[in-house]
């Protein structure tokens, strides 16, 4: 583990995402993590197996009777029953296409460009409102009763086109559903300019892209992208401002279902208007049993003042457990520097003021400079919230926060000679499951030290 730059304090971070994570699942989906942890689980190379989890914040859906009847209006659906009534019964190619001369045709008539037709007869073929036969098309049975679970369906047509090129812009097509992810994030949308300079961080971490490459993208993005959003909005999901974006109602529940699809956590409002009511206290149980989601503390910091919820964590965590210190830490470290009053205020605390140095620390502010042993002490409260988290399963097996070497066994014999109360619990822990021998054994050899002093 390297330092942080504040004395001797280690760095955390990993062990407080480590942390992070286990405090905010269920029981089974914690023991699941674990275990991926522990090396356990059969190596796979699918994408879903290696994809994040993340937390998205609350939204309000509009009402479902509201929406039904949006979905009439979106100009894709509107031509998808368009063409479903130009096609009648006529023949189709073997791949169940129009055949180029009705194509033509439709288009034509249609005032459709033979793209967006391509699209446009896909979402009425799946849709129901065509149906392909051996002899040709003819007409489906039209729109289902559940028109919600109808426009899911033309979202998913949309989205699995941008393989085949559904923007016209490539990179556009690679970062559509970051960039729906992304929007959805911001309630009040996104600058145009924005938007285009994150989808050009995304493409060059996320593609590796050259210098040369960036250069140009620079110049052709801006164009290409106001197309992408024209085609979006055409497919109801993006409505557009003078100078910004945002998604349309019937957006923001599309992508919702698409994220929630994906394991992502992108609850209602209504779903956690609960937390925001809870206590200090009752937030930080909640968090540690697992009850409230990952995204309920940001809610329930954002119904309060800044300075004001600091100060309520803060108290809970001086005279707390490791546990409620660990969770509390994950919501302060949130915070902004609205909240340096209440932090400054818990240097006073024995428990808490090495976490509040850190924190101003971090953020550049005037904070007591900690020594090896105040980081060592951290770092034992740090593991040590492990401990106070209810259903850990006893075989907890590799932590690929504490990778073994020097540093490591160094930190084993600190922990034995320092303060912390919990300072056996933890050596405990690393000597029963720690999965390098060197580490364990001296771990438990510095617990048998510590028991005799």
């Amino acid at each position: 583990m390297a330092n942080s730059g504040n004395g001797g304090v280690f760095d955390l971070g990993e062990l407080r995402n480590l942390i992070d994570e286990l405090g905010s699942v269920s029981g089974e989906e914690r023991e699941a993590l674990l275990s991926e942890m522990a090396g356990e689980s059969d190596p796979c190379d699918c994408e879903d197996c290696e994809s994040e989890v993340l937390s998205f914040p609350p939204v309000e859906l509009a009402p479902e009777a509201e929406l039904a009847d949006a979905v009439l209006s979106v100009p894709l659906v509107r031509d998808a029953r368009r063409l479903a009534a130009w096609t009648g019964s006529r023949e189709v190619t073997e791949e169940g296409h129009l055949t180029p001369g009705d194509a033509r045709a439709a288009s034509g008539e249609l005032g459709l460009t033979l793209d967006r037709l391509r699209l446009v007869w896909v979402v009425a073929v799946n849709g129901g409102l065509v149906r392909v036969t051996r002899a040709g098309a003819v007409p489906g049975p039209g729109l289902p009763p559940d028109l919600m679970n109808f426009w899911d369906g033309v979202v998913m047509d949309v989205l699995d086109r941008t393989e085949e090129g559904l923007t016209g812009s490539a990179v556009a097509d690679e970062h559509l559903t970051e960039m729906l992810a992304t929007i959805y994030a911001t309630s009040d949308g996104i600058t145009y300019a924005g938007l285009v300079e994150g989808m050009l961080q995304a493409h060059e971490i996320g593609c590796e892209a050259r210098a040369h490459e960036m250069r140009r993208l620079r110049e052709v993005l801006p164009g290409e992208l106001d197309a992408a959003l024209d085609l979006l909005g055409y497919c109801g999901l993006f409505e557009r401002a003078a100078d910004s974006v945002r998604l349309t109602p019937l957006g923001v529940w599309a992508v919702r279902q698409d994220l929630l699809r994906e394991g992502h956590d992108a609850p209602l409002l209504s779903e956690i208007a609960g937390f925001a009511e809870l206590s200090a206290a009752e937030l930080v149980d909640a968090m540690l049993s697992g009850e409230a989601p990952s995204s309920a503390p940001a809610l329930w910091a954002e119904r309060r003042v800044p300075e004001d919820a600091a100060r309520e964590l803060i108290k809970v965590a001086a005279s707390g457990t490791p546990g409620q210190r660990g969770v509390i830490g994950t919501v302060l470290a949130e915070m902004g520097p609205e909240a340096e009053p209440a932090l400054r205020e818990a240097l006073a605390e024995p428990a808490m003021w090495r976490h509040a140095a850190v924190w101003l620390a971090v953020r550049d502010l005037d904070a007591p400079v900690l020594t090896e042993e105040d980081g060592t002490w951290l770092a034992v409260d740090t593991l040590a919230t492990l401990l106070h988290i209810p259903d850990v399963p006893e075989a907890m097996g590799e932590f690929e926060a504490l990778e073994p070497g020097e540093e490591l066994l160094r930190l084993v014999d600190d922990i034995s000679r320092g303060g912390h109360p919990d300072a056996i619990a933890v050596l405990e822990l690393l000597g029963a499951h720690h999965p390098d021998a060197t580490v364990a054994k001296a771990a438990r050899k510095a617990a048998m030290k510590a028991r005799s002093r």
